[in-house]
């Protein structure tokens, strides 16, 4: 059985799409850190334009979902957060690739923004709106990331505090069950946003193409973008052969746009 963690020292290397996404992280800690000390005023400002507020998105600020895991304000919540990460994604960028990697953490943030637009709307539907808790840090792309090892390599085993062993599995399970347990608490927009980001993650496990969804979108562009280039050859292959008519001669091409030879030892054939 594979164990990570067999020291305290023992962390993932720190490359790729770990070391950005950390990096991004603490670098918006210390902006916020430092706006703060600057202009107190500005920086509750800016933190409240930046959190995820379900309400708020629903009429319009539609960029939270997008802002709100850069969003650090506490150092001991953002310190236990970006070693998290940095040991969570470290781990599966040593099995897949880092556009994998920057794909499920950003599809799990997401995935929390929506549950908790659920949560919300679903409460006011039901006359009994639920108060909006902001959301900040990235707490969903980290239970995404976790969710994700338990789903494909639940049986390694990490030492959890560094000194007690236990499966991937068994650790997704408990942080789960302490979620649903949070659902009856004041926090249970939170524990719901949470469970979505696990949701959101699990999901695109079971979807997402190996080389993650970077890899399609820029495969499918250029998919497209070689199709226009196909379209416009045999565009130009139809206007030469209405051309070619005219001047008495006859040339046909394929599908392609690729000139068709019809003998092959003809000198003065149009290449």
């Amino acid at each position: 059985m594979r164990r990570i963690g067999s020291s305290p020292f023992s962390f993932p290397d720190f490359r790729g799409a770990t070391r950005s996404l950390v990096f991004v992280n603490l670098a918006a800690f210390f902006a916020f850190l430092l706006l703060g000390f600057v202009s107190p005023d500005l920086a509750a400002r800016i933190t409240g334009l930046f959190t995820f507020d379900p309400g708020l998105f629903l009429h319009g600020w539609i960029w939270q979902p997008l802002t709100y895991s850069f969003i650090h304000l506490g150092l001991i919540g953002t310190l236990f957060e970006l070693l998290s990460l940095w040991f969570l994604a470290g781990f599966l960028e040593q099995l897949h690739s880092s556009s994998w990697v920057n794909g499920l953490y950003a599809v799990s943030v997401l995935g929390t923004a929506a549950a908790a637009t659920a949560i919300y709307a679903g409460s006011s539907l039901l006359g009994s709106a639920m108060v909006p808790f902001p959301l900040f840090g990235c707490f969903g792309g980290i239970f995404g990331l976790l969710v994700a090892i338990g789903t494909l390599y639940g049986e390694t085993e990490f030492l959890l505090f560094f000194t007690i062993g236990i499966k991937a599995k068994y650790m997704v399970a408990i942080y789960g069950l302490l979620s649903i347990a949070m659902l009856f608490g004041q926090q249970r927009m939170y524990a719901f946003a949470q469970l979505g980001g696990a949701l959101a993650g699990w999901l695109y496990v079971q979807m997402a193409p190996r080389r993650g969804v970077t890899f399609l979108l820029s495969e499918r562009w250029y998919g497209l973008r070689n199709g226009y280039y196909r379209w416009k050859r045999r565009r130009a292959a139809r206007k030469f052969e209405v051309y070619m008519r005219k001047q008495g001669r006859t040339v046909r091409f394929d599908g392609s746009g690729r000139q068709l030879d019809d003998d092959p030892d003809d000198k003065k054939r149009w290449n």
